[in-house]
């Protein structure tokens, strides 16, 4: 049983707060002339500029306590360190934030994806956060937020009908190299490693199961990366509208 104030919960309130002010703070610089006549993409443009900085800073977070405490590479299960707790605290508060906003924004439909991709995230996280196992794992996960930067990016150039940029043309290659050496690469290493608990009723069980359908929406989203920036006439036009919301 959990005890009724857990003291992660303190470190949860405050992350959540910290992107709720960042992003009203975020709300204030200027935005593109493509973008501000349009109230969709003025809400997106803002909540993909603060998954930018949870990127950035998630990302790099990542590689240092990876790069500081090594173990958790192979001790997935037991390997601690408390840098890698407050960064899967901190994460945890970012998806917390970006569902609310979601939700509150009335684009729970049109976001349906992320919202599901969240309540598993947050579901995977809080096993590390409120019964410290599988830190290890969490901060491996979060290694993708390395290639969410430039994933990102190239949203936010698509929002901003910015694919003919060099910019753009550059990001698609370096974002295919990032995505499978900080997506696909970490997700397989984990998986690989969760399979030893198939069967069992433990945790590793719950948490294979979250890594199995990650690894289903991975690779959908996998697909529809190639299919968009390497492939686009094979992309049905009627999905041309509105996909920069999920591609």
């Amino acid at each position: 049983m959990l005890p009724l104030l857990h003291p992660a919960l303190p470190l949860l309130l405050g992350a959540t707060l910290t992107f709720r002010i960042l992003q009203r703070g975020l709300r204030r610089l200027p935005l593109p002339a493509h973008v501000r006549t349009d109230p969709l993409r003025t809400w997106r443009w803002h909540n993909l500029l603060v998954s930018f900085t949870h990127s950035i800073v998630s990302g790099i977070w990542a590689l240092l306590c990876l790069w500081q405490t090594p173990e958790m590479l192979v001790d997935i299960e037991t390997a601690w360190s408390l840098s890698g707790y407050l960064l899967v605290c901190f994460s945890a508060g970012y998806f917390i934030h970006d569902t609310v906003d979601i939700v509150l924004s009335r684009q729970a439909r049109a976001s349906w994806e992320y919202l599901v991709h969240h309540v598993m995230a947050m579901g995977a996280f809080f096993s590390g956060i409120f019964w410290k196992s599988f830190v290890g794992g969490g901060v491996l996960t979060l290694l993708v937020e390395v290639s969410n930067i430039f994933l990102t990016m190239r949203m936010m150039m698509k929002i901003n009908n910015a694919q003919d940029l060099l910019l753009y043309q550059v990001n698609k290659y370096v974002n295919l190299v990032m995505y499978f050496l900080f997506r696909l690469a970490p997700q397989a290493y984990l998986t690989n490693f969760f399979l030893q608990y198939a069967g069992q009723r433990t945790l590793g069980t719950f948490l294979l199961a979250v890594l199995l359908m990650l690894d289903m929406m991975i690779l959908i989203y996998f697909s529809r990366l190639l299919r968009s920036d390497f492939c686009p006439d094979h992309v049905p036009s009627q999905q041309h509208k509105d996909k920069f919301l999920t591609e």
